[in-house]
């Protein structure tokens, strides 16, 4: 199982996250922005915004190789790669 550390900072319109996963041999760091109405319109109130971006994590974990997540990028762009993430993510959370 892998470990999967994030640490956020809060900007006006936006969180940032840096998140590290550690599995098998090594780890990697991704850069994560989720727009504050993003991340209302998908959980509001009912898990952190630390929550959704650690679980979004074990989600792609389960499609792809820690190496395989892009080191940068919005955590809305995981629906563009697989359409389930959103009921997914809902669901799980």
């Amino acid at each position: 199982m892998a470990e999967i550390e994030v640490r956020m900072t809060e900007g006006d319109d936006q969180y940032e996250f840096v998140v590290t996963v550690a599995k098998g041999r090594g780890e990697t760091r991704h850069q994560v922005t989720l727009q504050k109405s993003d991340y209302q319109d998908l959980v509001g109130s009912r898990a952190s915004p630390q929550a959704l971006v650690e679980e979004s994590f074990r989600f792609l974990l389960e499609r792809e190789p820690k190496e395989s997540i892009l080191r940068s990028f919005d955590l809305m762009v995981i629906g563009h790669y697989f359409p389930q993430y959103r009921r997914d993510i809902v669901k799980r959370l």
